[in-house]
């Protein structure tokens, strides 16, 4: 089982990237919070995996951090994530977020997720509660100034979460309009925000 993979990155896109590890190549899929932390095409980068095994297929979950590959785990525990809803999970909302809605039993928050209902979000809460106290209260974020491809990727990473092109523009540019210095990984969170009012 694959644990962990450090290579060269050989391709970057919204939710997985493509690792070079001495001349063979990984598709590893993330969240969005690895996608915009991760180094430069050509750059080493080492990923925390999940090897995810069923009799179809073999497929690889990369993380930055052992905090989100420890949520991801955590997801999956529940009965109704597998690993792409707990993927969306991680990409929707940070692993402090959602140790914070798990706590405070915040079923609107984890509701607003493309995938999760009432029942998938009650479940969470009632089967995470006590175990997401043992993961730290807050994890650190990071990332540059968007730019204008960037709110094209920020677009397209709403878009693959399950939202319409058009209300994803206009969340963003929402956003943009009173936050226009935020980090490419702080905007997507703040359109998914404003997103899930609606």
């Amino acid at each position: 089982m694959i644990a962990l993979l450090t290579g060269r990155l050989r391709r970057k896109a919204t939710d997985h990237l493509i690792i070079d590890v001495s001349g063979v190549g990984y598709q590893v899929q993330t969240p969005l919070s690895t996608y915009y932390k991760r180094p430069d095409i050509g750059e080493q980068v080492t990923l925390y995996i999940h090897t995810h095994v069923r009799e179809d297929a073999l497929s690889l979950f990369g993380f930055l951090g052992e905090e989100e590959k420890d949520m991801f785990l955590l997801l999956m525990e529940v009965s109704g994530i597998g690993p792409r809803l707990a993927l969306a999970t991680l990409s929707s909302l940070s692993v402090a977020d959602i140790a914070s809605a798990v706590q405070s039993s915040d079923d609107a928050k984890l509701c607003a997720i493309s995938g999760i209902g009432r029942k998938t979000a009650a479940r969470l809460i009632l089967e995470l509660k006590d175990k997401t106290k043992l993961l730290p209260a807050a994890v650190a974020s990071s990332g540059h100034a968007a730019t204008t491809d960037q709110k094209e990727d920020a677009i397209s990473a709403l878009v693959n979460l399950g939202y319409k092109k058009q209300l994803a523009e206009e969340a963003l540019r929402k956003v943009l309009h009173v936050k226009p210095g935020l980090s490419i990984e702080a905007l997507i969170r703040e359109g998914l925000s404003v997103l899930m009012k609606h």
